[in-house]
């Protein structure tokens, strides 16, 4: 009796160590995404879900905008912000799970154009005023509206693009990203990896120097309303960690937080 007894509890803590992992496949993990990453989380998402068995569901927005789904109970388990301080305000909250917050990726804010000769290496366009409109997600909701907005404030250009109306806000980068690929706006801040390609960027460009705008590093975090916590930690695990999800946010334009 004994022995069947001990057994049994054998058994159980195999079982436990086979399907306890948070490597268990077939997990949907539902992540909130700036919506500058979006195309890199999809590139990164064939080779995780591939590893784990996991699956991505992945929801893109403006970053202040998918902070405040969070803060009114969106049914996220991860969040993949644009910038540091709403992981951080989240994890403050109690809405985020302390420890879990990390820089996955520094961006790179750039004025491009498809227009091949519209922007030279000083961004002489800007100081000339030779366009009808200039695209920038919206500063308060958008970092990368914010960093758009600290570039023409340190080139003394903000008010008077203000003034004379120039300035089209999308509701985030993803937005301005597709009026300035459309042709609609001549050309717009956007994020280098929404243009960088493997044959390096079409158009014509212009990547303000860093001092000119606070530090574009991304943080992610661990929802605290997550269903699939040991799933949703496996994966902040292998994107800090693994050496393939380093190189292709690298390659995406991005520099490694």
């Amino acid at each position: 009796m004994k022995q069947s007894a001990l057994r049994r509890v054998w058994l159980l803590v195999g079982w436990l160590a086979l399907w306890g992992q948070p490597t268990l496949a077939g997990v949907d993990i539902r992540v909130a995404v700036a919506a500058n990453f979006t195309a890199t989380l999809e590139a990164l998402a064939g080779p995780y879900e591939q590893a784990s068995g996991n699956r991505l569901v992945i929801s893109p927005g403006a970053t202040g905008a998918l902070y405040s789904q969070i803060a009114n109970a969106a049914p996220f388990d991860v969040f993949l912000a644009a910038d540091e301080l709403r992981p951080r305000k989240l994890v403050e909250h109690g809405m985020a799970v302390a420890g879990t917050a990390f820089v996955y990726a520094q961006g790179i804010p750039v004025l491009w154009s498809p227009d091949a000769a519209l922007i030279d290496a000083e961004a002489s366009v800007l100081r000339q005023g030779l366009f009808r409109y200039l695209a920038l997600a919206e500063p308060r909701t958008a970092p990368y509206g914010a960093a758009a907005r600290s570039v023409l404030e340190a080139l003394d250009l903000w008010d008077a693009l203000e003034r004379r109306r120039q300035l089209v806000r999308g509701s985030s980068v993803a937005q301005t990203h597709s009026q300035v690929a459309s042709g609609a706006i001549e050309l717009g801040f956007v994020a280098l990896a929404q243009v960088q390609t493997a044959q390096g960027i079409p158009g014509s460009h212009w990547i303000p120097p860093a001092e000119l705008y606070a530090p574009l590093t991304q943080g992610a975090v661990l929802l605290s309303s997550a269903r699939a916590r040991a799933a949703a930690r496996h994966f902040l695990r292998w994107l800090q960690d693994d050496a393939e999800a380093a190189a292709i946010i690298e390659a995406a334009g991005y520099r490694r937080g």
